[in-house]
């Protein structure tokens, strides 16, 4: 690499941190200046935090914010929805070909008409974190199962819905991004997680796992399945049911009979997912992998 290339990299580095200490400034009550401070206590000082040299320390707080908050609500089953955050719920969708339409714009009209003939996977995301959550509400805090999602709007925003609609705790963990992504309305507030780094953000969807759903989605919902379905594959992490929802979507995409006929992967590695299409098969799918009654039993 050059050195205008790495001058390039060095600046952008700096930049996400000053964002960082930015977010720091405006989240604070008194918007104090954020100024260098010898005698400022370790870690009450966020410009050394901010550091390259203490990356590590802040790796270590990634991780053990959200933990001990679910640890403290009892959040120990999670059942992960992925998803694309460009779907929207089908009255949205019908809206935006309308006004498409109006417009005249062809390419608008296009992207229109894509975001209303996918706008019945919002529902069925909905429907299936019911589902999850009607079966927890009769169990016992130990056993419940808990939607987490990203937190961002779309897929991740119907699953979080569909729990919240039951009125039962949801996760969410939202990525800061360069450009403006919220967290969604419906993921209960004390478990609503913001987090800088993919690989921490990753890791959490994993430790509390226990299936994970796949809707359509685009490169974010592809490098979470395959990270997920590596780490199954390789042992690195304990086997869990895993469906790619929308069998016509992910059968277009991605060819997986190619990796088995030119070596690339074992046949028996395609047993690591299973296709389904509606919400119910999803739901019966993790109750046959873990045996689960139709409801918990009354102790």
């Amino acid at each position: 690499m050059d050195t205008h290339q790495n001058n390039k990299t060095h600046q952008l580095s700096a930049q996400r941190l000053a964002d960082a200490a930015v977010e720091m400034h405006l989240m604070s009550d008194e918007h104090p200046k954020l100024e260098a401070d010898a005698y400022r206590l370790a870690f009450a000082d966020p410009e050394f935090l901010l550091r390259r040299e203490t990356r590590g320390i802040r790796f270590q707080l990634e991780l053990l914010k959200p933990d001990l908050a679910q640890q403290e609500h009892g959040i120990e089953n999670t059942i992960v929805v992925f998803g694309s955050a460009r779907f929207r719920e089908p009255t949205e969708a019908q809206r935006q070909l309308d006004e498409a339409r109006a417009s005249g714009n062809a390419h608008a009209i296009r992207r229109a008409e894509a975001l209303l003939r996918n706008a019945h996977y919002y529902d069925k995301s909905r429907r299936f974190a019911q589902l999850v959550a009607d079966y927890s509400l009769t169990c016992p805090k130990a056993d419940q199962l808990y939607i987490a999602t990203g937190g961002g709007p779309g897929i991740m925003e119907a699953a979080n819905r569909g729990a919240h609609d039951r009125g039962v705790l949801n996760v969410g963990l939202n990525i800061l991004l360069p450009h403006e992504q919220e967290p969604n309305p419906y993921i209960s507030p004390e478990l609503c997680f913001k987090f800088h780094y993919f690989a921490l953000r990753k890791m959490h969807f994993l430790m509390r796992a226990k299936a994970l759903v796949a809707f359509p989605g685009g490169f974010g919902t592809l490098d979470e399945l395959f990270e997920v379905m590596t780490l199954v594959q390789c042992k690195k992490a304990k086997p869990v049911p895993i469906f790619l929802f929308g069998s016509e979507y992910w059968k277009r995409l991605v060819n997986f009979d190619v990796l088995v006929e030119e070596g690339a992967i074992s046949p028996e590695d395609l047993e690591l997912f299973e296709y389904v299409d509606e919400p119910e098969q999803a739901w019966e799918g993790i109750k046959r992998f873990y045996n689960l009654p139709d409801a918990c039993p009354v102790a």
